[in-house]
């Protein structure tokens, strides 16, 4: 759709749930992963074809129908993706090429490693791993080589997310139902093994949850529910200045930058069903753009 919720358009008509898009970083094309039968494939769609096509258009990159594949996440030039898969057992890292060839496991474990994501300067990948008996968030190099773990405690860290400058690593980390948001310099905790990389930018004793770092990466918009349901805050990087942003009855959370970092698409319930909105970065203006029976959720903007 556009910005403002006009024109509306189905990319996709497979007889599946499609789940978690992602846009490649030329705005070409969107990959997601299809559901059924507890199985998942990913999928790519070429937009201006599906949109010539009324959403017949796409292709399956995976074809492992017994299997889970998920997660897709774009290399910043758009010629790979990473994935997950639990094709040789536990959940592993793969990565293709953006036409679905050369499927590599990259990580190889006898663990569940998860959430890989590429730095905006195409260098290292990011995820979270349980190889240490905890998951623990750790970089490697786009071909799988040099695993490097960054986060050194006994919390359940996951969701690594990259600050646009490629230096830090937002993550979340879980302990006795309760989650802060932490983030660790890559560079120092690349040479450290004791956590004095690991900063607490929240230290809250609600669930805070799903940074998101804006485009100049000063700030960063999160989820919590510290006043008794979920909302969207906002921060700077530093975890100063917490400022809350929505304040509904119901369910307002996915909060989702625009590139040029003045506003946020988010997904709320507050209107009895879960649609899509937007607002301003300090949270004025705040405007439904779908109007469904369903659920509308997960925005994501065009490059």
């Amino acid at each position: 759709m556009n910005a403002d919720g006009s024109d509306q358009r189905r990319l996709t008509t497979y007889p599946a749930d499609d789940l978690i898009q992602t846009w490649s970083p030329d705005g070409t094309y969107v990959a997601f992963f299809s559901e059924l039968n507890e199985a998942s494939e990913i999928y790519l769609v070429n937009v201006a074809e599906a949109l010539e096509t009324l959403g017949a258009g796409g292709k399956p990159l995976t074809d492992t129908p017994q299997f889970y594949d998920a997660d897709p996440s774009w290399s910043p030039d758009s010629t790979q993706m990473t994935f997950v898969s639990d094709r040789d057992g536990p959940l592993q890292i793969y990565v293709m090429n953006a036409d679905g060839s050369g499927q590599t496991n990259l990580t190889q474990t006898s663990s569940n490693d998860t959430n890989p994501g590429w730095s905006p300067d195409g260098k290292l990948i990011a995820f979270a791993t349980e190889r240490d008996n905890n998951s623990e968030i750790y970089v490697m190099q786009p071909d799988g080589s040099a695993p490097t773990r960054l986060t050194h405690n006994d919390r359940y860290d996951v969701y690594p997310t990259w600050s646009p400058d490629s230096q830090r690593l937002a993550f979340v980390s879980e302990f006795e139902y309760k989650g802060d948001i932490y983030v660790v310099d890559v560079a120092s905790a690349s040479q450290s093994s004791d956590g004095s990389s690991e900063t607490n930018l929240t230290n809250n004793p609600a669930y805070d949850q799903s940074p998101s770092w804006s485009p100049d990466g000063t700030k960063m918009a999160f989820v919590s529910d510290r006043d008794g349901n979920l909302e969207i805050y906002v921060m700077s990087s530093d975890g100063s200045g917490v400022t809350r942003l929505t304040n509904s009855p119901g369910y307002d959370a996915e909060p989702a930058w625009s590139p040029d970092g003045t506003r946020i698409a988010f997904a709320s319930d507050r209107d009895g069903n879960l649609e899509v909105y937007v607002m301003n970065a300090d949270g004025s203006a705040q405007t439904r753009l779908t109007h469904t029976q369903d659920g509308d959720f997960a925005p994501r903007w065009e490059p």
